[in-house]
C-alpha cells in the first residue's frame, strides 16, 4: 500500500491548487500495472523532497470530476502544479531520475 496521500474530487482545490509547494499529482487507478510500478518511485521522491514538494495520488475511478477537468485519458499521468496551475503533464511510467529532473526544473 502506498504511503502517498490519496485525495478525491472535494479535496483537490485545497490540497493542490492552494498548496504553497510544488505539487506533483499522480493520476492512476488500482487496476493499472504501470501505476503500481510508479508508486515506489514517487514514495522515494516524497522522502527526498520532504517539505519542498508535495506528492499526492488521485484515483481516476474515485475522482472522475477531477480527472475530466484535467483531461486525464490514460494512466499513469503526472501533473506538476505550481501556484495553482499546471506546469507540465507527463503520461506513462518514467524512471526516478527523469521525474527528479522535472521536479528540479520547478524548484
Amino acid at each position: 500500500m502506498s504511503s502517498l496521500k490519496k485525495i478525491q474530487d472535494g479535496q483537490f482545490d485545497g490540497e493542490v491548487l492552494k498548496s504553497d509547494h510544488l505539487t506533483l499529482v499522480d493520476f492512476g487507478a488500482a487496476w493499472c500495472g504501470p501505476c503500481k510500478a510508479l508508486q515506489p518511485i514517487l514514495e522515494d521522491l516524497q522522502r527526498d523532497y520532504d517539505g519542498r514538494v508535495k506528492i499526492v495520488e488521485v484515483d481516476v475511478g474515485d475522482s472522475p470530476q477531477t480527472a475530466m477537468k484535467y483531461g486525464i485519458t490514460s494512466v499513469p499521468q503526472l501533473l506538476f502544479f505550481k501556484e495553482g496551475s499546471v506546469q507540465e503533464t507527463v503520461v506513462g511510467l518514467l524512471p526516478k531520475a527523469k521525474i527528479q529532473r522535472k521536479i528540479e526544473d520547478y524548484l
